[in-house]
C-alpha cells in the first residue's frame, strides 16, 4: 500500500477558519432539546451569545428565522433595540448573517398553510410577515433568503386543489421577488424542498419538484435552491445526486448540511454522524464544483446533551467536514484509486457520445452501432473501486 501524504493529521489540521465559510442557524445551537414528547432539557441561549461562541469555534456566519431574533409580537421600539444589539455583536465578532428566512410554520395562524392556506387573509398575512422579515435580513446583510414551506401541504387530499395551491405559491414568490427588486436589495431566494413533516404531504417535496416550479416563476433567475441532507435522505433519495443536479442547473444558492437515517423523521443529526460515504462524496462535490456559498449546518445537538454538548456538536460538524475535505484530496492523488477510476472508464463519461445531430452522423451510427455481445463482455471493476473508497474512509489508505 502506498502512503499518500496530503496534509498534517494533527488536531490543528482540522481547526476551522473563516475561509471555510461554516455557518449555523440560530435555531440549531439554540435548540433547547424540546420535542413533541418532552419538555426542554437545556436552557435557551441568547442569540448574541450564540454568535460569540460560534465565532470562537471558527464559524464565519449565522442564519436566522425572523422570530429567532425578534419575537413576532415585539413593538417597533423593541424590535429596533434587539436588532441594534445583534448588529453590534456581529460587528464585534466579525460574523455575518449568511442567510435569513421566515417562520411561517410555528404560529397557529399557519395551521392550514401560509402561502397556500385556503384562507386568503392568512395568505396575505404570510406575505406581509415575509416582507418584514426580508427587511430584517437585508438590514443585517443576508445575501440569500430561504423559503421552507413547512405548513404548505395537506393531510386530507380533498382539502386543496394542488394546481390552485401551486399557483398561490407561485404568486407569493413572484410578488416577493418584485418586492426585493423594488427595494433594491442585493438578495436572492432559495427554495428548500421537503417531502413531509410537519404536513403529511408537502408541496414541492423534492429537489426535482422545486426545480420544475422555479421554471414557472416570473423572476426565475433570482430563485434557486437550498437542499437539505435530511430532507432528501428521509424519503430514501440520494442527497449527493440531488445536489449534483442542482449544481448542473446552476441553482445551488445555499445548502443545509446534517445527518439523517433513511426513512426516519427529520432528525437533523450532527453532520457526518450518519451516511459517512454519502457525506464524503457530498463534500468532494462541493469542494470541486466551485460552489462559493456557506457550508451551513441545519442540525442540532442530541436531546441528551447539556450546554457543553451543544458546542461539542457544533465543533464536530465543522471538524468532520474538514476531515472529509482532506479525504477528498487524498482520493484525487491515490494511485490505486486513480487506476481504478481509469479501469471503470469514469472519465469517458465526460466525452460526447454522438455530438450535435447531422444526417451524416446518424447514418454512420446506424451503419456501425457496435457489437452488443462484445460490449457486454467487459467488467467495470466497480466493486474494486468502491472497496478502495471504503478503505480511504476507514483510514487504511
Amino acid at each position: 500500500m502506498v502512503e499518500i501524504k496530503v496534509g498534517a493529521r494533527d488536531a490543528g489540521a482540522y481547526k476551522p477558519s473563516r475561509d471555510d465559510k461554516f455557518s449555523f442557524g440560530l435555531w440549531t445551537v439554540g435548540n433547547s432539546g424540546r420535542d413533541q414528547f418532552g419538555d426542554a432539557t437545556r436552557a435557551r441561549i441568547d442569540p448574541n451569545d450564540s454568535v460569540k461562541k460560534l465565532a470562537e469555534l471558527g464559524a464565519f456566519g449565522i442564519s436566522m428565522h425572523d422570530d429567532d431574533l425578534v419575537p413576532y409580537n415585539a413593538t417597533p421600539a423593541e424590535r429596533d433595540a434587539i436588532v441594534a444589539r445583534f448588529a453590534r455583536t456581529l460587528a464585534d465578532t466579525g460574523m455575518v448573517v449568511s442567510m435569513a428566512t421566515t417562520n411561517l410554520f410555528g404560529h397557529p395562524v399557519f395551521k392550514d398553510g401560509a402561502f397556500t392556506s385556503n384562507d386568503r387573509a392568512v395568505r396575505r398575512y404570510a406575505i406581509a410577515k415575509t416582507m418584514r422579515a426580508i427587511d430584517l435580513g437585508a438590514e443585517l446583510g443576508a445575501p440569500v433568503y430561504v423559503f421552507w414551506g413547512g405548513r404548505e401541504g395537506v393531510e386530507a387530499m380533498a382539502s386543496k386543489a394542488p394546481a390552485d395551491a401551486l399557483e398561490r405559491y407561485r404568486e407569493a414568490i413572484d410578488f416577493l421577488c418584485g418586492y426585493v427588486i423594488d427595494r433594491g436589495y442585493k438578495m436572492r431566494f432559495a427554495i428548500e424542498p421537503k417531502p413531509n413533516e410537519p404536513r403529511g404531504d408537502t408541496f414541492l417535496p423534492t429537489v426535482g419538484h422545486a426545480l420544475a416550479f422555479i421554471g414557472k416563476l416570473e423572476h426565475s433567475g433570482m430563485v434557486g435552491l437550498n437542499p437539505e441532507t435530511a430532507h432528501e435522505t428521509m424519503s430514501g433519495l440520494s442527497f449527493y445526486h440531488a445536489v449534483a443536479q442542482t449544481l448542473w442547473h446552476d441553482k445551488l444558492f445555499h445548502i443545509d448540511l446534517n445527518g439523517q437515517k433513511i426513512g426516519r423523521y427529520d432528525q437533523d443529526l450532527r453532520f457526518g454522524s450518519e451516511g459517512i460515504k454519502d457525506a464524503f462524496f457530498l463534500v468532494k462535490l462541493l469542494e470541486e464544483s466551485g460552489y462559493q456559498g456557506p457550508r451551513h449546518f441545519d442540525a442540532h445537538s442530541y436531546r441528551s446533551e447539556d450546554a457543553q454538548g451543544v458546542w461539542d456538536f457544533a465543533a464536530g460538524c465543522m471538524r468532520t467536514y474538514l476531515i472529509l475535505k482532506e479525504k477528498a484530496k487524498r482520493f484525487n492523488v491515490d494511485p490505486e484509486i486513480q487506476a481504478a477510476l481509469a479501469e471503470a472508464s469514469v472519465s469517458e463519461l465526460a466525452e460526447p457520445t454522438v455530438g450535435k445531430y447531422s444526417a451524416a452522423a446518424a447514418a454512420a451510427l446506424r451503419g456501425d452501432p457496435g457489437d452488443p455481445d462484445a460490449l457486454a463482455s467487459r467488467g467495470y471493476r466497480n466493486e474494486h473501486l468502491d472497496q478502495l473508497v471504503m478503505e480511504l474512509l476507514m483510514g487504511t489508505r
